[in-house]
């Protein structure tokens, strides 16, 4: 590079900037020590390190330094030639500094180069000569009495070359954005991007398909690994996985590129499909996934086998939201996972709805207590020698203010779970014996109906059970031969300890036991001799077996061999009989005549409110 040379003109045809360039020409006229200053601001402006270039008001380069043709145009090129030997002198800033790529840029600059606008900064990537980016931050400001006019005065762009800084910022970013033992994108990058694919996915018109894919997988039987192992082979492990999950997306490469694969933590892995053509191709994935990873993995001559479950999600972006999209390929995992793992399970909305139901009702199960949103419904026993009601069985119904009325295997099971069974349990124990009770007082004249109130498991180890019964039997002065409980033979046969002394001092009270369902468990008739139960009340399902087709022989006989068969020895045993489900005729003469005691089923009655009962009491008594 040529020294420059001293004087008001500079060697690449910059004025220095404050005056206009032609204050720079030398004039006789002018004493020596009026052109020293300028002359010195003049080759400060060229020597200076920092990239500097004066503007017109035309928005035309009239002057810059060494280190702006440096910067833009390399070391080799001559002084005052830009690119492909063009000069910056004379060029557009906006072209070359790249100042009009949007609208607000553009319409700053402006301001500025009228004098209206104080300074514009930004940062820009400009393509150098020799081929390779420069990071470049741009400030441009007026300087100041410059001798502005109707368009306007001088400009000082100043060019500061950030290349280093952002790429520290990259590999900064890589590393806060990637997992250090996979190497994949991490948690935060994918979520990331799956954000950014939702919102170009839900505004495209442009030939993409709108829609979003994602095959979420976790390996089964990791942990195992890792406590057996030791973490270290559980990171090759890791590592192994990863490679084999980047070879399928690879090869699943389409025309938006290919799918993403992150490691989201642990042994959670994500591949997500940007732009994706449908299920078809989000269920291809997943089996090349599961088949790339049922070959055994060679850590170090160490021979392991994984298999992984998958959830796969595949919707519109439009409207789907990225707490959504994870929230069903979180419950798609689980099913893939409970459906027997080593498998992938497309996401069912059906089945999803069913699952929300479910939450829905757990959550809302002992508030819905003490809102009193609970009925209890009866259905008659009715005594099968001559047809009159002796008992009635309370059946609990949760009138649910979003779901409706709903019947007892759609909560039990959940109140069983998170032990508001008990609350519950006490609930329908005393409206039920104050019902009893009421009708006992209304209908004198009739013999009393004894009610059977089903007792779960857990209220006779989560609760002091007895100790409830006695209180409620005191409060509603009902009887304690009108309360009949029952509990099913899972849950009796085999009791022991507590449950067992519980039964027997609820017996000794003079509460009846029965047993519900029975034939469907253990049947364990020899123990029945030392359990306090004084009724078996037979499943349905021998019941159905006493149809009878055009007059001839029952459609099952061996359901009738063994009904009269248990009959026999229930009452051997001092055990009354009651059969559940009877719904014809037909069966409640063929159960009559094998020596049945009672039946329950539609035949007599479906499930009726308590004023029904009254009137089918009044009836009787008429």
């Amino acid at each position: 590079m040529s020294a420059q040379p001293e004087g008001p003109t500079t060697a690449t045809g910059a004025s220095p900037p404050g005056r206009r360039p032609d204050s720079f020409t030398e004039s006789g006229r002018s004493p020596q020590r009026a052109r020293r200053p300028e002359a010195a601001y003049g080759a400060a402006f060229l020597a200076s390190p920092l990239a500097m270039a004066v503007v017109d008001g035309t928005g035309t380069i009239v002057g810059a330094n060494t280190a702006a043709h440096s910067l833009l145009c390399g070391e080799g090129e001559s002084e005052g030639a830009g690119e492909g030997g063009r000069p910056l002198v004379g060029r557009a800033a906006a072209e070359v500094l790249d100042l009009s790529c949007d609208p607000r840029t553009r319409e700053t600059y402006r301001e500025v180069l009228r004098g209206r606008q104080a300074r514009l900064t930004r940062t820009r990537r400009l393509k150098h000569p020799v081929g390779h980016s420069v990071w470049v931050r741009v400030t441009v400001s007026p300087v100041p009495d410059s001798g502005a006019d109707d368009d306007g005065g001088l400009v000082l762009v100043s060019l500061s070359d950030i290349s280093a800084h952002r790429e520290l910022q990259a590999r900064l970013r890589h590393l806060q954005m990637h997992d250090p033992v996979t190497r994949l994108p991490n948690r935060a990058l994918f979520f990331e991007r799956l954000a950014a694919a939702l919102e170009a996915g839900a505004y495209d018109g442009a030939g993409g398909t709108g829609r979003v894919g994602l095959c979420y997988l976790d390996l089964d039987g990791f942990k195992a690994v890792n406590d057996t192992l030791g973490h270290h082979v559980g990171d090759r492990l890791l590592a192994a996985v990863a490679q084999r999950l980047t070879h399928c997306a690879e090869r699943a490469r389409h025309t938006s590129g290919e799918p993403l694969v992150a490691r989201l933590g642990g042994d959670e892995f994500a591949l997500l499909v940007e732009e994706s053509t449908g299920t078809e191709q989000l269920a291809d994935l997943a089996e090349s996934v599961l088949k790339a990873l049922q070959e055994p993995f060679d850590l170090s001559g160490q021979r392991l086998s994984v298999s992984a479950s998958i959830g796969v999600v595949e919707r519109h972006a439009a409207g789907t939201t990225t707490t959504g999209l994870m929230q069903a390929a979180d419950t798609t995992l689980y099913w893939a996972k409970a459906d027997g793992k080593a498998r992938w399970t497309l996401f069912d909305p059906e089945r999803n709805a069913h699952r929300m139901t479910r939450q829905a009702l757990a959550s809302g199960l002992r508030p819905a207590v003490e809102r009193e949103e609970f009925v209890l419904e009866y259905q008659p026993l009715v005594r099968l020698e001559d047809g009159r009601p002796q008992g009635v069985e309370a059946l609990v119904r949760w009138r649910h203010p979003q779901f409706g009325l709903l019947t007892p295997n759609r909560f039990i099971g959940l109140a069983e779970e998170d032990g508001s069974i008990v609350q519950l349990g006490r609930w329908v124990l005393r409206t039920a014996c104050t019902q009893a009770r009421r009708w006992q007082l209304e209908h004198p004249q009739e013999p009393p109906l004894f009610v059977s109130v089903n007792v779960a498991v857990r209220q006779v180890w989560d609760s002091d059970l007895v100790a409830d019964v006695a209180q409620i039997l005191h409060e509603t002065q009902l009887a304690p031969e009108l309360l009949q409980l029952e509990l099913t033979e899972s849950a009796v046969m085999g009791s022991a300890g507590r449950p067992l002394q519980a039964l027997q001092a609820l017996s000794d009270m003079g509460v009846h036991i029965a047993i519900d369902d029975f034939g469907t468990g253990y049947s364990n008739l020899a123990y029945l001799s030392r359990l306090p139960v004084s009724v078996l009340k037979l499943d349905g399902s021998f019941v159905r077996g006493f149809q009878y087709e055009d007059g001839a022989a029952p459609t099952d006989p061996a359901d009738a061999v063994i009904v009269e068969a248990l009959v026999h020895l229930a009452h051997r045993l001092g055990l009354t009989v009651t059969a559940e489900c009877v719904e014809t005729a037909e069966q409640a003469d063929r159960l009559r005549r094998i020596g049945c005691d009672t039946g329950q089923g539609w035949l007599y009655s479906r499930p009726v409110t308590p004023e029904r009962i009254s009137r089918l009491l009044a009836a009787a008594g008429a």
